[in-house]
């Protein structure tokens, strides 16, 4: 990680947990202690994002896991920033790569849902990634680059404080398997250098590029010291109090 941007974790809860196991996680974050330096997201179920922003302390974000690219509407089963907001949650996470390949999500459906969030005042954690049979056909570089650019295509020049870019390999996600720190790198390396090339230096140089993909207690410090990796987005990892460790990985 590089000095001039704050070292940001997102906890991934995914379709985890209920009221007993939250308030055990919420026991454990709040005790701590955790890195003042470091930036804490936790990506929250709906039906427990109000239940959590309310009981977690302000200094650790909240994040919806997915919303809409509208307002409101006839779209059931669907929640919008707006509505994320309204209960306090300030960020959210788009692009998983379990919506792109579970639920069939479009590049270019993300780039708009993306947009919309940005536009409702949400902070976005967007997230690219290849998968194994792309990464061993030597397309990776390929895939990302289109993720991202049709994502990077619906972000305003002035929203770029409000985006942390997630790398998360598809193959390495739940599968024990991680990109080495040196396989991270490499493609942080070149995704900071395509938004140089493609939006502007001082973007690639400001905007934080998480690695998520199997990150645990054992192996985070070592991502965490190669200069264009910025932190980390958590999986299963964030439900249990090792996480700690993960959260104070820079110090």
């Amino acid at each position: 990680m590089a000095p001039e941007r704050k070292f940001f974790v997102g906890g991934n809860w995914k379709m985890n947990g209920n009221k007993k196991e939250i308030d055990a996680i919420i026991s454990f974050l709040t005790a701590g202690p955790l890195d003042p330096n470091a930036e804490l997201v936790c990506g929250v179920s709906p039906c427990y994002l109000d239940y959590v922003r309310q009981k977690l302390p302000a200094s650790i974000g909240v994040a919806a896991q997915n919303c809409y690219k509208v307002a409101k509407g006839a779209f059931t089963g669907e929640i919008s920033p707006a509505m994320i907001k309204d209960i306090g949650a300030e960020w959210v996470i788009l692009g998983h790569s379990e919506r792109r390949n579970v639920f069939g999500e479009s590049d270019a459906l993300i780039g708009e849902k993306v947009n919309h969030a940005l536009a409702e005042g949400l902070k976005v954690i967007p997230c690219i990634g290849e998968k194994l049979e792309e990464r061993e056909a030597g397309k990776t570089e390929e895939v990302v680059f289109s993720q991202l650019k049709a994502i990077v295509d619906k972000i305003p020049q002035d929203k770029w404080d409000n985006v942390v870019i997630a790398y998360e390999p598809v193959w390495a996600i739940g599968t024990g398997k991680t990109a080495s720190p040196q396989q991270a790198q490499e493609v942080h390396g070149k995704l900071r250098q395509w938004l140089a090339d493609n939006v502007s230096a001082e973007v690639a140089q400001k905007t934080r590029i998480i690695y998520g993909g199997s990150v645990t207690a054992e192996n985070c410090r070592e991502l965490a010291k190669e200069v264009d990796i910025d932190g980390s987005l958590v999986g299963g990892a964030s439900l249990k109090p090792d996480f700690i460790h993960i959260v104070n990985a820079s110090q």
